[in-house]
């Protein structure tokens, strides 16, 4: 079925199978990049904003609550603002409020918290036992399903860093009053001084994070394959105009050629004159073959005008034969000699007509 194709659809078709597994495979390592890139690009805003949780958080320990402190003693209700961790979510919250961040989650992920909002499920349970277990342990990322959603995650331990946190979290005892009352003296106690108690955590969704490339990866895919047509455009109109009708020319000229039709005001023509003004090599392919075929039209006639002359010499000889065959038969010397008997016949008679008798004296 591909030999009987024509040259521009096999090229058309040999075109779109290198662009077919060109692109297949170009998707691939295009469809992994992106997803790298949207990765970095996610951990990047990710590290920013947990360096942002982190610099509010030690705002709030070395500023809020020394300045608080008296408040917080003699206050009936606690004052939530003193709590690193609530001043962070509660800018996190208003950060969340522009649209690019709105899909982002903030969690301070802890063993034994305070509040219950902060209290670890199993999957982060894992992740602050490691940074607990492995000490040069800094980072961890990756995604995590949760119900039926993957999320994508970037998480740093927190550790007791400042005596200052011990206050309302070493004993129930040392704990302000308003502490006991509003969140009872069950939970948050026993931290240590330098100890990882939690995981400071930030998820996106993983359909943000494709979303991204995949936007990218259509939108290079597009230009890929609008170049390519227009790629494919191109090369059939220049194949078309440059070989294929060209090819085309000195093909009706070479069964004009093989059918002995050709003449001479047939390799005159404009169309092969353009072609063999070209300096390409069906330029000078054109030039050769239309000298080829003048010689051969020109040994043609040549030879149809000796093949005309030894026909004109072949009928005589053969009229030549034919008489000679017929006087050297045996009918026609017997009908030569009745002939030669005929006429010598008439002689006689003739002459005996005419001859008159002699006297002698």
């Amino acid at each position: 079925m591909f030999a009987r194709l024509a040259l521009g659809h096999k090229f058309t078709l040999f075109l779109s199978v290198v662009f077919l597994v060109g692109i297949a495979a170009g998707g691939i390592v295009l469809w992994r990049t992106l997803n790298a890139k949207a990765e970095r690009d996610v951990t990047s805003n990710s590290l920013l904003l947990m360096e942002t949780m982190s610099a509010i958080r030690s705002y709030t320990s070395q500023h809020i609550q020394p300045l608080l402190r008296s408040t917080l003693e003699s206050s009936e209700t606690f004052i939530a603002e003193t709590v690193p961790a609530f001043s962070a979510r509660t800018v996190f919250e208003k950060v969340r409020s522009d649209e690019d961040y709105r899909a982002y989650l903030y969690k301070e992920a802890t063993l034994n918290p305070t509040n219950p909002l902060d209290l670890v499920d199993d999957f982060e349970r894992g992740i602050v036992e490691r940074f607990r277990t492995e000490a040069d342990l800094r980072q961890l990322s990756g995604f995590r399903p949760i119900e039926g959603d993957q999320l994508f995650y970037i998480a740093r331990p927190l550790r007791v860093s400042a005596e200052s946190c011990l206050v309302c979290h070493s004993t129930p005892a040392a704990a302000p009053s308003s502490l006991i009352r509003s969140y009872g003296d069950q939970n948050g106690f026993g931290w240590q001084l330098n100890e990882i108690i939690a995981a400071q955590m930030i998820y996106v969704p993983a359909g943000e994070v494709y979303a991204a490339a995949f936007q990218s990866f259509v939108g290079v895919i597009v230009i890929f394959a609008g170049a390519f047509l227009a790629a494919i455009l191109v090369f059939n109109f220049l194949l078309r105009r440059y070989v294929i009708q060209p090819v085309g020319v000195l093909g009706n000229i070479a069964a004009k050629l093989g059918a002995d039709t050709l003449t001479g005001e047939q390799l005159q023509t404009a169309d092969l004159a353009s072609i063999a003004k070209r300096q390409d090599e069906l330029g000078k392919l054109a030039k050769l073959f239309r000298r080829m075929a003048q010689d051969v039209v020109s040994r043609e006639k040549q030879l149809k005008q000796r093949v005309m002359e030894l026909n004109i010499e072949i009928d005589e000889i053969k009229k030549a034969k034919q008489v000679q065959e017929v006087t050297d038969s045996e009918f026609f010397k017997d009908l030569q000699s009745r002939a030669t008997s005929l006429r010598r016949r008439h002689v006689d008679k003739t002459t005996k007509g005419t001859l008159k008798p002699t006297i002698l004296p």
